[in-house]
């Protein structure tokens, strides 16, 4: 049996792949806020996307990845296939897109958010061994299945924790310290299913496929990068709700009609039209004080 070390570059990856899950965790737990306050499908529906980016794509899988590049079997090197892990990072956007979607969307209720979690948690740990098979190296991978399940019943709780804080939790302090949690969720689930592989080393050492690390953190740095700023943007340039209630006030000020103007007392001997008895102080006329002719 190979040796297999989680740790190669020290603490350094795991701290990375810790601020990445919390990150993605707390812009997604903000665009999720807004789905309850938008004022259309069409609105539900982006920022339900949003949210899916953020927690799916960088709270779980960027994390996965960051974690992965500390990971090293000693006597092979490490590639991976492509396809398989574009397909892992697309299982774990959809699986929290349709987790939001079924706690989101409707009346909220315990059966919703457990058929979510359920869902979405199922989807996390098909990502994570999605991932794993996407691994090409000289050996033969087994997993422990007690610790698969084991980690996979933290995927599922994680998940329902998770969307329950997407419901309630609204801003602040709040949503700080939900995202501090679910990454300490997030990469328990990793670390819980990594600890259940062993690898196997073969006798003869063949030519290992697959694209290296190397080859794939530059696009995925960008792709976190672009990500990140995107969301950032999206949530600055959105309304917020003293936004719509400004906006709600001037609408209702432009609705109402205009006040009627009281209209004028008659003035039958045309008094108003002389222009100096309007002002104060002005002697009445009168023919006393009228020259001598």
């Amino acid at each position: 049996m190979a040796e297999i070390n989680h740790f190669e570059y020290g603490w350094i990856t795991p701290a990375l792949s810790y601020a990445l899950s919390v990150l993605g965790s707390a812009l997604g737990l903000i665009c999720a806020s807004r789905i309850r306050t938008a004022g259309s499908a069409g609105q539900r529906a982006w920022w339900g996307t949003l949210a899916a980016w953020a927690i799916g794509g960088t709270a779980i899988w960027t994390m996965h990845f960051m974690a992965m590049l500390g990971f090293a079997v000693e006597g092979t090197r490490i590639r991976y296939d492509v396809p398989i892990t574009v397909a892992s990072a697309l299982i774990a956007v959809i699986a929290v897109g349709i987790g939001l979607a079924i706690v989101g969307t409707g009346r909220f209720s315990a059966v919703r958010l457990l058929a979510g979690g359920l869902f979405t948690g199922a989807g996390v740990a098909a990502m994570h061994y999605t991932g794993m098979a996407a691994m090409r190296l000289n050996g033969r991978i087994e997993y422990d299945m007690t610790r698969v399940v084991l980690s996979i019943v933290i995927a599922v709780v994680a998940a329902t924790v998770a969307l329950w804080l997407a419901v309630t939790v609204r801003r602040g302090l709040a949503i700080v310290g939900a995202a501090l949690l679910m990454g300490v969720a997030v990469n328990g689930m990793h670390f819980t299913g990594m600890s259940a592989m062993s690898v196997h080393a073969h006798a003869r050492q063949g030519e290992v496929t697959g694209a290296g690390v190397s080859t794939l953190l530059v696009p995925i740095i960008l792709a976190v990068v672009f990500g990140v700023v995107g969301l950032v943007y999206a949530l600055l340039a959105a309304p917020t709700d003293e936004d719509r209630a400004a906006a709600a006030y001037v609408d209702t000020l432009r609705n109402q009609e205009p006040a009627a103007v009281p209209a004028a007392e008659p003035d039958p001997v045309g008094l108003r039209a002389r222009s100096t008895l309007g002002r104060p102080g002005t002697p009445f006329p009168t023919r006393r004080n009228a020259p001598p002719r």
